[in-house]
């Protein structure tokens, strides 16, 4: 319950950086997360982690090798993040995702989970952190991201190819999923 207290708290003095009045959802996590192939996967991205929902579930199923870069604007969301998932990578800032990357030597990105609030970004900050994710990707890799409404589906459909959308309506606001796939090279 402290979760939702502090994620409400945070939402109140600034609903355009948070995005929701509380964490998302065991059903949109579910829905996300569980088809995932966890163990062919290397390196893993999450944006906008706040408490740590998706990054608690990351834990819990990824192989013991693979990499984790968390992406927190909040600092003391992002504090709390490093001292319960101290084997991860932290950065604050998704727009510098690949600077991030290679700070921390990590290979190309297998998976991007992203919590974002991309209806409160401004448009050209929207398409610098989908294409930093799309760069970041490695053919083949998946990106993400649940949103409230359908308004990131055009621009996501400018990077990716294959853009699938879902709808979860037991979430507090009900929000769509959107799993989208870079091309994979040809051989």
């Amino acid at each position: 319950m402290t979760n939702r207290v502090a994620f409400l708290y945070k939402f109140i003095r600034n609903p355009g950086g948070i995005g929701s009045i509380t964490p998302s959802s065991a059903f949109l996590t579910n829905k996300m997360l569980s088809g995932l192939p966890w163990k062919q996967m290397d390196t893993i991205v999450e944006l906008g982690a706040g408490t740590g929902v998706f990054t608690q579930y990351v834990a819990e199923h990824k192989t013991a090798s693979c990499q984790v870069l968390v992406v927190e604007r909040d600092f003391p969301m992002r504090k709390w993040l490093r001292k319960t998932h101290p084997s991860f990578h932290y950065g604050c800032k998704a727009e510098k995702l690949e600077w991030y990357l290679h700070r921390h030597t990590l290979p190309p990105v297998d998976c991007i989970i992203s919590g974002l609030p991309f209806a409160a970004f401004p448009e050209l900050l929207r398409h610098e952190i989908i294409s930093a994710s799309h760069r970041a990707l490695k053919p083949g890799g998946i990106f993400i991201a649940f949103q409230y409404s359908l308004q990131m589906r055009k621009t996501l459909k400018t990077y990716f190819p294959q853009v699938g959308i879902d709808f979860v309506p037991l979430n507090i606001p009900p929000a769509f999923v959107y799993f989208c796939q870079k091309t994979a090279h040809r051989a």
